[in-house]
């Protein structure tokens, strides 16, 4: 089975959560240390905004090869995020087997985002997902468990209204300006940053504002954006000019440390005499410093401050999530009842081998005896009869194993199994589909059989 280690808004503050945050170069980083971990066999690292978390399956299937397998993860995060682990413990919850598959289906399908609904968290996982399989930390057992997390989220999106409304931190920034100045049309805002949450909070305002400008480090790409929105761009370095001229400001830019400075917006509220200046902060890293709330007429919100803005929306979004979780429980009990099957496939392929090799030696046996004068058309037609044979013998008994596994009760039945017909102790099948037979007791989990 799998576990799940990581942080999100629920469990740290922004000031914890942007110690965790991955441009590509670190999050290619971390996914090379998990990978490297001798306790773990596949991997997955997600990091955005509001979390971070690491989907691994332990190698092996013992409590011990779990909890190996959990300490390797806390420890590349404490490296990570530049924290003692004892530190990192209390901000960090642990998820092993049916609730980490649970939870793998409701961060995927937005009902564990701060904004419930929200749809950007599909995108996230799916870049995750492709960054696994391209560095190659990605097999069989994990990579099906998380493309049934997308089908869980497409039917989450297509068979209730969960995504209806306002359903994205831009959006919600924008409805807190409004709040605060109004409907905006006489106001100037800027966006510091012209990445995919800009876009989405320029989206929001529409004509609302009286002009939308944007700042970012590439002059072309503020461009790009300010002309979508009939806006003017900026370079960054010209920050300090574009703070005079605004009322609210929405910064989203990717940077490790603060653009927006204590020192460099007192200098702006002495251009502005006293006009008020709004700060919604939605980087993480944050790109406003703290301090800068204690400004007079300045007014700073940073991700966290959002939620609760967020719980005034999702009053009316709560029986669609009523509807959401009963599609996630019934998704995840599928996948349980496909995953305990791999419980019993090395016996069901050791069955196979051995009814069709005790078949074949008989039949090798007489066609070099009393049947040796058949010619080749009958001995293939023998050979035929050999392998329907194996497949009507055994398609009765593996078909009730199945099932008894995808019920939870095939532990009884694959023993007796091994006993009747003295089969071999086996924990997983190679890449030829035979089973690879263990000469110790150990306690090693099966491997994923596709």
């Amino acid at each position: 089975m799998i576990v799940v280690v990581g942080l999100s808004h629920r469990t740290a503050p922004v000031e914890v959560r942007e110690r965790f945050a991955s441009g590509s170069e670190g999050f290619d980083q971390v996914l090379a240390r998990l990978a490297g971990r001798a306790e773990i066999d596949e991997v997955m690292f997600l990091s955005t905004c509001n979390r971070v978390e690491v989907l691994a399956r332990p190698k092996g299937g013992s409590d011990e090869a779990r909890a190996r397998a959990l300490k390797a993860v806390r420890e590349v995060l404490a490296e990570h995020g530049k924290i003692a682990e004892p530190d990192l413990k209390p901000v960090l919850y642990e998820k092993e087997a049916e609730e980490a598959v649970r939870h793998v289906f409701r961060v995927t399908s937005s009902l564990d985002s701060m904004v419930l609904g929200e749809p950007q968290i599909l995108g996230q996982v799916k870049d995750a997902y492709d960054a696994a399989v391209t560095a190659g930390t990605l097999r069989s057992f994990l990579a099906r468990c998380v493309h049934r997390a997308f089908s869980v989220a497409k039917r989450v999106r297509s068979e209730t209204a969960l995504g209806a409304g306002t359903v994205s931190i831009s959006s919600v920034a924008v409805d807190l300006s409004r709040r605060v100045f109004g409907d905006l049309e006489e106001g100037i805002v800027l966006l510091v940053g012209a990445g995919e949450m800009a876009e989405a909070a320029a989206k929001s305002l529409g004509k609302g504002a009286k002009e939308i400008r944007v700042c970012n480090r590439s002059i072309e790409r503020a461009a790009v954006l300010a002309q979508r929105f009939g806006g003017a761009a900026a370079p960054l370095t010209a920050l300090e000019a574009e703070l005079g001229m605004a009322d609210v400001v929405v910064t989203s830019a990717a940077s490790p440390s603060f653009i927006v400075t204590h020192d460099l917006v007192k200098r702006v509220m002495k251009v502005r005499k006293g006009r008020a200046l709004l700060f919604v902060d939605i980087g993480v890293p944050r790109n406003v410093e703290p301090n800068v709330h204690g400004i007079d007429n300045v007014y700073v919100f940073d991700i966290d401050d959002l939620e609760q803005q967020v719980a005034i929306g999702l009053e009316a979004r709560k029986n669609e999530a009523a509807a959401a979780e009963k599609i996630v429980e019934h998704e995840v009990g599928q996948f349980l009842a496909w995953a305990r099957g791999l419980d019993v496939q090395p016996a069901i392929v050791s069955l196979r081998a051995k009814t069709r090799g005790v078949l074949v030696a008989e039949l090798e046996r007489s066609l070099q005896g009393r049947l040796k004068h058949l010619p080749e058309g009958d001995r293939a037609a023998l050979v035929q009869m050999v392998e329907s044979a194996t497949n009507k013998l055994l398609h009765a008994p593996t078909t009730r194993l199945r099932r008894a596994a995808g019920d939870g009760d095939a532990q009884t039945l694959t023993a007796t199994l091994q006993e009747l017909f003295e089969l071999p102790v086996m924990h997983e099948v190679g890449d030829d589909g035979a089973p690879k037979v263990d000469d110790e007791d150990d306690d090693d989990d099966e491997r994923a059989v596709q």
